[in-house]
């Protein structure tokens, strides 16, 4: 399946992310010990906020997304 909503047929969508970070704090002294690279949690349509199977788009289409967005 290409990146288009099945309900609406629209090619664009929204595509939230969850990154977690771990920080430390010392004597008012913030270091940030880890980072994730973020993690697809949601595709939606941005037209209709129809929920979209990221697993079903394209291969080609779903790499170059978490390309772009430095996921995983």
């Amino acid at each position: 399946m290409p990146a288009a909503c099945p309900a609406c047929g629209s090619n664009r969508v929204v595509v939230k992310t969850l990154q977690m970070h771990v920080f430390t704090v010392e004597d008012k002294t913030v270091s940030m010990i880890d980072e994730d690279p973020p993690m697809v949690f949601e595709v939606l349509c941005d037209e209709c906020d129809a929920a979209l199977p990221f697993e079903s788009f394209d291969a080609d289409v779903r790499r170059d997304v978490l390309l772009r967005l430095g996921a995983r």
